[in-house]
C-alpha cells in the first residue's frame, strides 16, 4: 500500500553487536505485556490532566461576578488581558488547566479565568443571519407565532432551554417611557451565540 505507516524505523547494526542485540530484543519481548499494562493504567490519569473537571470541551458558561480579570495564562502571575465589568457575560470554555479555564469571547478573543469566577448558567447574544437585522422574539415554537418583541443584533439574552431547533430565552429592554421590561419567548437556535447547533438542554 502506498503511503502505509511503518511502526519500526530501519536501523543499521554492526555485526559484532548482533548477538547482544538479539538478547536485548528477546528480553524486551518478555516484558512487553507488563509495559503495555502500565501504559493502559496511566492513560486515564494523563487524559484527566487535560480535562480536570471531566466536563465536555468546548462548552458555554457565564461569568459569575464583577469585575473579573481575564489573564494571558492560567495563574495569578500572568498579566491581565482584559477585565469584564459586568457579570453574566456568556463565554465559551475551550481548555482547562488545573483550576483555570481558557475562555473564548464572542469576538474570538481568548484568555484564562479561575473556575470559581464562572457559572453554568446559560446566556447568549442575538446574532441575526442578516447583518444589522432584527430577530422576532416569538410567543411559541413556530414562525407563525405572535411576536412579543424585536431583538437587535448583539443583545444579551438568558437561555432557559433549547431543543436543537428553538431556544426559550428572556431579554430585558426599555420601553418608550424608559422602564425596564423583561420579555420571554422563543428564538431560532441558529440565531444565537452561546449555544451549539443541535445542542439540547433544559
Amino acid at each position: 500500500m502506498i503511503g502505509q505507516f511503518h511502526l519500526f524505523c530501519k536501523v543499521m547494526f554492526d555485526e559484532s553487536l548482533r548477538g547482544s542485540f538479539s538478547r536485548f530484543v528477546r528480553a524486551l519481548y518478555r516484558r512487553l505485556p507488563v509495559l503495555a499494562m502500565a501504559l493502559l493504567l496511566l492513560a486515564p490519569s494523563a487524559l484527566a490532566q487535560d480535562n480536570p473537571s471531566g466536563l465536555p470541551l468546548p462548552r458555554f458558561a457565564t461569568t459569575r461576578s464583577e469585575p473579573i480579570n481575564v489573564r494571558v495564562g492560567p495563574g495569578q502571575k500572568y498579566d491581565i488581558a482584559w477585565t469584564y465589568l459586568k457579570s453574566g457575560v456568556p463565554v465559551e470554555i475551550v481548555q482547562e488547566f488545573d483550576t483555570w479555564r481558557k475562555i473564548r469571547d464572542v469576538d474570538g478573543t481568548e484568555g484564562w479565568i479561575h473556575q470559581n469566577l464562572l457559572t453554568g448558567t446559560r446566556a447568549g447574544y442575538v446574532t441575526p443571519l442578516i447583518a444589522n437585522g432584527e430577530i422576532p422574539l416569538l410567543a411559541g415554537q413556530s414562525d407563525d407565532a405572535a411576536v412579543r418583541a424585536r431583538l437587535g443584533p448583539g443583545l444579551k439574552v438568558t437561555i432557559t432551554e433549547c431543543d436543537g431547533t428553538w431556544c426559550q430565552v428572556s431579554a430585558t429592554g426599555q420601553d418608550p417611557a424608559q422602564r425596564a421590561n423583561t420579555y420571554s419567548g422563543y428564538l431560532h437556535q441558529e440565531e444565537l451565540w452561546g449555544v451549539y447547533p443541535d445542542e439540547v438542554f433544559d
